[in-house]
């Protein structure tokens, strides 16, 4: 029998905010353990919640960029469940009235086809801290630090079929939420993280079959890798007629393979209650067009503006806008020039190696757009061969401190000549060093013409213009 996937997402996005969801506490992450708690984090008699504008406008405008329905009166409930890490015995979140409800993701998959995600919901929570199982021999050591973090939760449908599906929808939202300057994205940190929901079922069926969720994945080929194995799991006992249960399974990223963390079958739902110590958060007209109005350009955007109007091949347009600053840099380069292939080509290679060599973000890359421009101008006229501008002038602008492409090319006597007289001369001169190389040429053996036209540009220790040297070459050979 063949049996397909049904899976889903939750994505936890934690945002960038200075203070907490509901107290000014610092969300600065690495401080000293529960050095970023007070009284209201952990809920102490007394103390009141309030709300954090800054996160219902990331929400907002996660929301926005995702095509949701955006409620106007948001509700707060308490999801009440113990866990050591969760101080206060429940956490504040929405169930009833999530910010966001509908939308869709779009990703692309490898073989070019694209496919619409749908979202159940987003809602706005707060984190729980952060239990440290490998500091202590004997004891589960605990960190509040990170208690009361803003979050949404991204809910998908039940729309994905694959881990490849899965890697393209989780690296979409990634790149949203830089763009959108809401979240870092940086998984490895905790600060997006997310759980996969996963059953299979004989194609054709309706039925779903036994979920069991999937967490503990701390990048995206981790979020692929772990729902292969899962998939592979369950149409394994499937085939053999077994049945299990459904579950909380982690995954090991070194063995490649799921395991049973605890069982679902006998645990009872949160319990929410209304939260009683926030009053609605409105959500006005005025306020819902201020924050439309905020939108950056968001991928998809810049995706068909560098297609459509800058006629970058698809490859290009994909790969630039992967990074939201990588393409500001890309788009500042094109202020300068018009050639914006070549713009692309120097930003997706010699930019982007030099970036990865030195392990350096394009915010801190001190080379000048506009001396990226120059460099491409150069090479477009003819004065400066490519790998000359690639293998020496480049590297050389980087290191020299503000000093042109043009003044390094001609320090270091790299501009092209296209003096045919002095061209001429060299011609003539290599072509009388191979008399029998030049009759087999005009015997047919074409393929000569590459020894010709690579011994003078050797004459001319790499100065001369490609172009003039192979016309004045065949003028001469024919």
């Amino acid at each position: 029998m063949t049996y397909e996937a049904i899976i889903g997402l939750e994505i936890h996005v934690q945002l960038l905010t200075k203070s907490k969801a509901y107290c000014g506490d610092s969300t600065e992450f690495g401080a000293m353990p529960n050095t970023q708690v007070s009284p209201i984090t952990v809920a102490h008699p007394g103390t009141l919640p309030k709300h954090n504008k800054m996160v219902a406008e990331q929400a907002i405008k996660m929301g926005l960029a995702l095509n949701c329905n955006i409620t106007r009166e948001n509700r707060f409930d308490r999801k009440n469940y113990f866990y050591a890490d969760l101080p206060k015995g429940y956490q504040i979140t929405q169930d009833k009235t999530p910010i966001c409800t509908g939308g869709f993701v779009k990703i692309k998959l490898k073989d070019g086809s694209e496919k619409q995600v749908r979202l159940t919901r987003i809602h706005m929570e707060e984190d729980s801290g952060k239990s440290l199982h490998d500091q202590d021999m004997h004891d589960t050591l605990v960190d509040y630090n990170r208690a009361g973090v803003p979050l949404i939760e991204v809910v998908s449908e039940p729309d994905l079929r694959s881990g490849e599906e899965a890697y393209e929808y989780v690296s979409e939202i990634r790149k949203l939420v830089r763009y959108l300057d809401i979240c870092d994205g940086n998984m490895e940190e905790g600060s997006l993280r997310c759980d996969a929901n996963i059953s299979i079922r004989p194609v054709g069926s309706t039925t779903y079959g036994t979920k069991v969720e999937v967490k503990n994945m701390n990048s995206i080929s981790n979020v692929r890798r772990a729902i292969e194995s899962e998939i592979e799991r369950q149409t394994a006992l499937a085939e053999k007629g077994e049945t299990f249960v459904s579950e909380t399974r982690g995954f090991n990223a070194l063995r490649g393979n799921t395991f049973s963390m605890r069982s679902k079958e006998a645990a009872n739902d949160y319990r929410y209650f209304p939260e009683p110590d926030l009053p609605p958060f409105i959500v006005t007209g005025e306020y819902l067009e201020r924050i439309k109005a905020e939108l950056p350009q968001l991928p998809e955007q810049l995706y068909l503006r560098l297609k459509n109007e800058l006629a970058l091949p698809e490859y290009d347009a994909k790969t630039i806008t992967e990074d939201k600053d990588l393409v500001n840099y890309f788009l500042k380069i094109t202020e300068y020039t018009k050639n914006y292939k070549a713009a692309a080509n120097w930003t997706l290679g010699s930019i982007k190696s030099y970036l990865n060599e030195t392990a350096t973000e394009i915010n801190d890359f001190t080379l000048d757009p506009a001396a990226v421009a120059e460099l491409i101008s150069l090479i477009d006229k003819g004065d400066l061969s490519h790998t000359a501008a690639s293998q020496q002038v480049f590297p050389a602008m980087i290191s020299s401190n503000g000093k042109s492409a043009l003044q390094i090319a001609e320090e270091l006597n790299l501009i092209q000549t296209g003096d045919v007289a002095l061209i001429s001369g060299m011609i003539t001169e290599v072509l009388g060093r191979f008399p029998d190389k030049v009759e087999e040429y005009r015997g047919g053996k074409k393929g000569l013409l590459g020894l010709f036209v690579g011994e003078v540009m050797k004459a001319s220790k790499g100065k001369a213009d490609p172009k003039v040297v192979n016309r004045e070459v065949l003028k001469a050979l024919e």
